[in-house]
């Protein structure tokens, strides 16, 4: 009883945070639908704007209060469910950093040195090549070849580094190399990280991939995606600069706000917009006297004032009422809420605002909101001495940066050091500006802005601002940003319009619909009350899976709902275990509460075993997995735990509930009694049947590798895809003769020597184009001549005029490129190479799994030739039929988590089978080898068809309602699904009984 009392608690504190972790997505609606609602009260074209400045009001408000603890908008925001790429739309990026222009740049002179540079085209060889992820160590060996083992150290030693000296070893220089690229590594990823900041984008994910040079960036439901590949590939500039202090400047803000005030009163009072001559200006500026309390107020501070109301009417304070300088202090002159920064830089800009002041300032925002100031972002008056308009000095000159705790109090500090030349500069910097503040300005943003104490002489600083570790981590990776030139180059990208994202959602949510009610209509007609009170667990089920989604910040993808449906699918398979288990008991003669205890236990084996085998699959995937992948696996093991939770536990409490309160609960109807109850197959007499069925579909499968080969996806060949909608139904054998002359002609080549792929892509009217026309060039020059190669070839099958801009703006939800996916041969390597260890280790694992589990390799041997066979069977089937069917039957890495997840799924009834096996064993010793293992079969007989039946009415929902997105991925499973329940039937069974029967009748000739 006390066990059951916890397992209820459980449950229930279960539930509750499930709730409290959904509920965070509920609020964030309810806050933008209030959004939506205010905005709708501004003509349209100011709809956008409005609803974003609310967002911004409210997002370090509280929005969500609890009684002990309250949430803001902003932290509501982050605790969201959130939804992958496929479903919203945005753009996904891998970048990998130019490890290659770093050693160049650390080289300086040497880099012209015939033997360097022998090395570094060995070292780029090696990349190309996917041999190797360790280009600094490709590059070292490489020099000690060229050089017969020659001195790194001549290369890089540096007047203005102290770690490199002529004595230095090359593994010391090795291992400096690669400090030096991983530090760039970090910078490239921390600027990044503050790009994507200002690029408007909610809930970005920026991922540094371990063990490699490579970034990963999403950024859902981004419109401008040139925009974006240019902000990622472009080096980051830092500078420093001297800035006025605020109180020289808030005379002239002041001034130029009367004057903006008196030029909308002239607009309001004429109806259209009136300028104000220069003259005049100097008669308001006499009002300037009026500004003293606020210069009084701001002094000589360097840190902005406590948060307060804001205070100015946009009417009566039009600059003031978008840039409060309330907030001022130091060289920050105000803030204002990143809805209003467009509004700021438009006032500030007009030509005759800027009279007002002086000459050689210039404006700039801070990196960030600050959250002192509801998330307001600072604007700095920057001084530009220079006549060519340069900064006094730039990021070149830093050789360390570095972030520490401060000698007195918790707050961190950063230190820096200059070589001579920058010192030198530093110096006269620091001795002009004392009392005034520097401004660390990168890619156009104030990072920090620290005020200058005293003259600093030896190029040796220290920043100092309150800074937490974190923030000063951050800050140093901006300094070390631009002491070496190491660019992101973009590898692989993919773009998906929020019309095909939209598409997605509702074709995963039908389908999810779809395949739930008819797995709870399956289970409660076939085991009655008892298939009821599994639907009841169902439910459960569901709703921790997307609560604990939540929880771990997971995203939600495509390929994730089918993880999800899927999991419902196989959710059923332990319910099915223990009620098959319950009903032989009570065939047994057993009592209901006896035969309901001894049921659950003598199930828990077999469910615990399928569900670990299935999760290592699992974790395979998600290790050798990206992206939607990744989202695939993690939907899969999450429902595996949650299911298993659930079909053990909430089951059990619902039946001993039922059985309590009316001492009765069927498991059966009176047809569904004794299905497959009395079979007495004789499996292990029709194996050599099944190992010649086997032997011919290994050969027809050779055969169809050798001469068809697969329609592998640009994820394996590298190359470009693009989903492109016409305006009306066309062929894709129309499209296809159309782009195979295009990259033809484009070639020089015949139309056959470019290999390209037109497929129809859901509706008549949606074709997917894939091709290789210089697909080892990443660059986006390469990227628009491809699609106006494809623009020029399918632009007359419009019915109008569409222009290229049109064509390929993939959030233009009408027509044209809906999708773009771009893979650089780099990555397509590894792809290749993932996919391969991905399966390689999956049977491995789950060989060495079930060794250890049934103690005989036999058993083990196999399991794992079934999986080999419908693994290879799969493969098969997607050489021969691929351009036959209607749908289509690529190889990518969406097949790849096919593969796998059918390995889980076909080992997870394999396990089922064997538990009972060995069972029947130890049960009854004096039975032949061959009784029990075809017995063993026949009792399982019942469960084996009604979980393949769930699984497969799930998949087939998906595969009709699913979308064109994932059907071929879910033609893989549900293929897997019917050879794997046969492989283990007729493989692994049977070839496990050979094994071991050849092994028994070994030790008996040796006795």
């Amino acid at each position: 009883m006390q066990s059951k009392g916890f397992i209820k608690l459980i449950a229930a504190l279960l539930a509750l945070a499930c709730v409290f972790q959904l509920s965070f997505t509920f609020k964030t609606r309810n806050v933008e639908k209030h959004a939506a609602a205010y905005a709708a009260q501004f003509p349209l074209e100011q709809q956008a704007e409005a609803e974003q400045h609310y967002l911004d009001s409210v997002q370090n408000l509280p929005v969500y209060n609890l009684g002990f603890i309250s949430y803001t908008y902003k932290d509501c925001k982050e605790k969201e469910l959130n939804l992958g790429l496929d479903l919203k739309g945005g753009m996904n990026v891998m970048l990998e950093v130019q490890v290659e222009d770093l050693v160049k740049a650390l080289a300086g002179q040497s880099q012209n040195d015939p033997a360097f540079i022998a090395a570094m085209a060995e070292a780029n060889e090696a990349m190309k090549e996917g041999t190797s992820k360790d280009y600094i160590g490709e590059f070292v060996k490489a020099y000690e070849r060229q050089t017969n083992g020659g001195s790194l150290a001549t290369v890089f030693v540096s007047p203005d580094r102290k770690d490199i000296t002529l004595e230095s070893t090359n593994a010391e220089v090795e291992k400096i190399l690669k400090r030096e690229a991983e530090a760039a590594i970090e910078a490239s990823h921390n600027v990044l990280r503050s790009r994507i900041d200002h690029f408007g984008v909610t809930q970005p994910n920026i991922i540094r991939l371990p063990n490699s040079h490579r970034i990963l960036v999403e950024l859902p439901g981004v419109k401008e995606p040139q925009r974006v590949r240019d902000l990622l590939q472009g080096t980051a500039s830092l500078e420093f600069w001297t800035t006025y202090n605020a109180n020289e400047i808030l005379s002239s803000m002041m001034t130029a706000d009367k004057y903006l005030r008196s030029v909308q009163a002239e607009a309001n009072a004429s109806g259209e917009s009136v300028g104000k001559p220069v003259a005049e200006k100097t008669e308001d500026a006499a009002a300037a006297g009026e500004t003293s309390d606020l210069i009084a107020e701001i002094g000589q501070t360097e840190e902005p004032v406590a948060v307060q109301s804001a205070r100015y009417d946009r009417a009566q304070n039009p600059l003031f009422a978008v840039l409060d300088p309330s907030f001022a202090g130091g060289a920050a002159i105000g803030a204002a809420y990143k809805a209003d920064m467009a509004a700021v830089e438009a006032y500030l800009n007009d030509p005759a605002v800027r009279e007002f002041f002086p000459a050689d300032i210039e404006f700039k925002w801070g990196v960030k909101g600050d959250d002192r100031i509801d998330g307001r972002y600072m604007l700095y008056a920057i001084r530009v001495t220079s006549p060519d308009g340069k900064a006094p000095l730039d990021g070149s000159v830093i050789t360390e940066a570095h972030e520490q705790y401060a000698e007195r109090g918790a707050s961190a500090v950063v230190s820096m050091t200059m070589n001579a030349e920058g010192a030198q500069e530093w110096s006269r910097l620091t001795g002009d500006n004392i009392g005034k503040c520097i401004a660390i300005v990168l890619d156009g943003y104030v990072y920090s802005a620290p005020s200058v104490r005293t003259k600093i002489d030896k190029g040796s600083s220290e920043i100092s601002g309150d800074f937490t570790i974190q923030e000063a981590q951050d800050l140093a990776n901006v300094l070390s940003s631009g002491k070496v030139p190491a660019p992101a180059k973009i590898i692989q990208d993919t773009v998906v319009g929020p019309s095909l994202g939209q598409e997605s959602i509702n074709a995963g949510m039908l389908s999810f619909l779809i395949a739930f009610v008819l797995v709870l209509l399956y289970m409660g007609l076939f085991y009655k009350t008892a298939g009821w009170m599994s639907d009841i667990a169902l439910l459960t089920n569901v709703f921790l899976l997307m609560g604990v989604l939540v929880s771990f910040g997971a995203v939600l993808t495509l390929p994730g709902i089918a993880g999800i449906v899927l999991t419902m699918g196989m959710a059923v398979d332990a319910n099915v275990i223990i009620y098959e288990r319950i009903k032989e008991e009570l065939r047994g003669g057993k009592s209901l509460s006896l035969a309901i205890k001894d049921g659950f236990s003598k199930a828990y084996s077999a469910i615990i075993d399928g569900n670990l085998t299935t999760i290592i699959t699992g974790i395979v995937l998600f290790i050798f997995g990206n992206g939607p992948v990744q989202g695939f696996a993690t939907t899969l093991i999450i429902g595996i735990v949650t299911s298993f939770f659930c079909a053990v536990f909430v089951t059990r409490l619902l039946i001993e509930w039922i059985v309590s309160k009316w001492g009765h609960i069927s498991f059966s109807r009176s047809w569904s009694e004794n299905f497959l109850n009395s079979t007495r197959i004789d499996f292990i007499a029709k194996r050599k049947i099944a190992y010649i069925a086997t032997g011919v579909i290994v050969v027809l499968s050779c055969v169809s590798f050798a001469v068809r080969g697969l329609n592998l996806g640009a994820e394996f060949t590298g190359g470009r895809a693009y989903v492109v909608r016409f305006d009306r139904a066309v062929s894709a054998e129309e499209v296809r003769s159309r782009i195979e002359q295009a990259f033809g002609a484009q070639a020089g080549a015949d139309a056959a020597s470019v290999s390209s792929e037109v497929k129809q892509y859901g509706n008549e009217n949606q074709m997917r184009i894939v091709t290789q026309y210089r697909y080892d060039d990443t660059s986006d020059e390469a990227t628009a001549e491809v699609e106006r190669i494809i623009y020029d070839a399918v632009s007359p099958l419009y019915t109008y005029d569409i222009t290229f801009e049109q064509f390929r703006n993939t959030q233009t939800d009408v027509n044209g490129i809906l999708n773009a996916d771009k893979i650089g041969p780099s990555i397509a390597k590894d792809m290749t190479w993932n996919a391969i260890y991905s399966v390689l280790f999956s049977l491995i694992a789950i060989g060495l799994y079930i060794t250890f589990r049934f103690k005989r390799w036999q058993w083990a041997t196999g399991a794992t030739l079934a999986l080999a066979v419908n693994s290879l069977f799969i493969i098969g089937l997607f050489s021969m039929f691929y351009g036959l069917m209607p749908f289509n039957l690529e190889v990518n890495q969406a097949f790849i988590a096919a593969i796998l997840t059918i390995i889980g799924y076909a080992i997870n009834d394999t396990v089922v089978v064997f538990d009972r096996i060995r069972e029947y064993l130890g049960l009854y010793p004096k039975r032949s080898l061959r009784e029990n293992v075809n017995n063993a079969i026949n009792s399982t007989l019942s469960r084996t068809i009604n979980t393949s039946g769930t699984t497969l009415v799930t998949l087939l929902a998906i595969f009709f309602f699913g979308g064109e997105t994932i059907r071929g991925f879910i033609f893989a499973l549900t293929v897997g699904v019917v050879v794997g329940t046969a492989a283990t039937i007729f493989i692994a069974t049977p070839v496990a009984y050979d094994l071991m029967a050849r092994a028994d009748k070994k030790k008996i000739e040796k006795q």
